[in-house]
């Protein structure tokens, strides 16, 4: 089970960014919540290019042979495809299942067993054809109906899917068919432009499996991926060998993949300094970022999505007034607050909900910055001669809470700091006193999304189911629909300037910072290990040096 400090579960944690040792394995790109949650995507059509987005580290050609040693910590629940949500699990079915669709580190979809994907002018039917000579492992061929049956699990509530929430409006039992034996024709519940993000590794459960499979996949686990699972315990770790089948020959160029479990992050680092492991599924840039590349340990840093949100009620003083939320997000010193709570890395935020790595985002909103000037004006036109709140939040935000509170101090407003326990904060009556929706300032963590609707639509968009800042503005709303039935990208970045706007200037929500993510590895022994937003594996292309 995902641990929270205290280790109580909070009902929403699928869905909230681990900002802690250890949560951070917990992903939920998809979402897998206990409420519904929507998922957006992107990219109407694509072109064959299996190889895309994993190119190696190092130029030269690659070598066939040798095993590449990973360390994570152990996953905390099974390692089943359907209902798994912590790192090291999808990481480990990653090496072995497939996706239709790959996610690359720049958010680019990738074919992988679907070479196309077209919809029809409502954007509400979507048909995508498979890859020719593709077979499972066990030599089952991949066919329309295999695919049918991975979404039909997926769809069915009886199997307890994470992927459940993920497709919530958009896609329910029943919306999958088949054309011929390479063709799979998805039929929409309402438009939605960005589909392929719901059947591709940004819905990280979307991988396909065989008709038959039952929920055993470390006793049987065939895929269509790079690798096969030799052997697997639940305290040590995983083997696993190339798949001489692998429909993208000459890929993997590795025969294999050991995987090791370790308790926690720095046994997990200790590991790779000392030249136990050759890389990290997991890495933690607080910890492997310092290490700058140096003594034959590379890391390699990207983008990201997730974000940790500071929410102002807009129903409560004193943020009622537009002019007082507004001060807050001027008080800030973005830079300070990347470094203090995110090691560094990832792209300043400019409160609003479309990150620099998502292809429609906004570039030409001035980036707001700390200016005491301007929050003196903001709190006068407000009618304020000071500023004092609480803002509350759980420990995993609590290096987040600290910098805010310093930062504030600066400017003359007092924020007093309420600390809760994760099992608090995200308990209570989730309608009407939890305190991550109904506190009048407070620290959230979300994990990364796929495209910005996965944030727009719960957290902003007028009565969202996470709409913890009770924001409404018709205009927010009418756009964030429009966005998702766009079916060009022209008008999707229309759509996503009049959302980016609205939410820079009403400011419900001030974001300083959306994170990076980092991965670990020996440069001296391997070349083609790539960070992910996601911490996502792909070793496909991952060569000796």
């Amino acid at each position: 089970m995902p641990a929270s400090d205290d280790g109580a579960l909070p009902q929403h944690w699928q869905d909230l960014l681990p900002a802690g040792p250890s949560r951070r394995g917990f992903l939920a790109l998809a979402g897998g919540g206990t409420l519904a949650a929507l998922l957006a995507a992107c990219a109407p059509s694509a072109t064959d290019d299996a190889s895309a987005g994993a190119t190696a580290s190092a130029s030269g050609p690659a070598k066939h042979g040798g095993t590449l040693r990973v360390g994570t910590p152990p996953p905390p629940t099974s390692v089943d495809p359907v209902t798994a949500y912590d790192g090291s699990a999808i990481a480990l079915y990653q090496l072995v299942a497939e996706y239709l669709i790959w996610l690359d580190k720049d958010f680019e979809l990738v074919p992988r067993l679907a070479t196309k994907w077209t919809s029809d002018s409502s954007a509400r039917k979507w048909t995508f054809t498979l890859r020719e000579g593709v077979t499972f492992s066990d030599g089952t061929k991949l066919d329309a109906a295999t695919v049918k049956a991975s979404f039909d699990r997926l769809l069915d509530p009886k199997n307890k899917s994470a992927a459940l929430s993920a497709f919530d409006t958009v896609l329910k039992a029943g919306g999958v068919s088949t054309q011929d034996d390479s063709t799979v024709v998805f039929s929409l519940e309402r438009p939605f432009s960005d589909f392929p993000y719901l059947v591709s590794a940004g819905n990280y459960n979307a991988v396909i499996l065989k008709k038959d499979y039952a929920g055993n996949f470390t006793k049987q686990a065939v895929g269509t991926g790079p690798f096969t699972l030799k052997s697997y315990d639940v305290s040590t770790g995983a083997t696993f060998v190339r798949n001489p089948t692998y429909w993208d020959d000459p890929k993997p160029y590795l025969d294999g993949v050991d995987v090791k479990f370790y308790a926690d992050d720095q046994a997990d680092l200790v590991a790779l300094q000392s030249g136990d492991i050759d890389a990290q599924f997991l890495s933690r840039p607080a910890l492997v970022e310092p290490l700058g590349n140096g003594g034959g340990i590379a890391v390699d840093k990207v983008k990201g999505t997730g974000v940790t949100v500071l929410t102002l009620r807009v129903d409560k003083a004193p943020f009622d007034r537009k002019e007082v939320r507004q001060a807050v997000a001027y008080a800030l010193d973005r830079p300070a607050v990347r470094q203090a709570a995110g090691s560094g890395l990832g792209d300043l935020g400019n409160d609003h909900l479309f990150a620099p790595l998502f292809p429609a985002a906004p570039t030409d909103i001035a980036q707001r910055a700390k200016d005491k000037a301007k929050v003196d004006e903001l709190l006068k036109a407000a009618g304020l001669d000071s500023l004092r709140f609480t803002l509350t939040f759980d420990p995993p935000n609590k290096d987040y809470a600290v910098t805010v509170q310093s930062q504030l101090k600066e400017v003359g407003i007092t924020v007093d700091l309420d600390q809760r326990s994760s099992k608090e904060f995200y308990g209570g009556d989730q309608a009407k006193d939890t305190p991550w929706l109904f506190t009048t300032a407070n620290l959230v963590g979300w994990a990364g999304r796929a495209v910005p609707s996965q944030f727009i639509i719960p957290m902003v968009k007028s009565n969202g189911v996470w709409n913890g800042s009770k924001y409404a503005n018709k205009t927010l709303d009418a756009a964030a629909e429009a966005y998702d039935a766009a079916t060009s990208d022209a008008e999707r970045r229309k759509q996503a300037e009049i959302i980016a706007k609205t939410l820079h200037e009403d400011v419900p929500i001030v974001i300083a910072y959306w994170s990076g993510a980092a991965r670990a590895y020996n440069s001296g022994k391997f070349r083609g290990i790539q960070a992910h937003p996601s911490q996502y594996v792909d070793f496909t292309t991952v060569s000796r040096v």
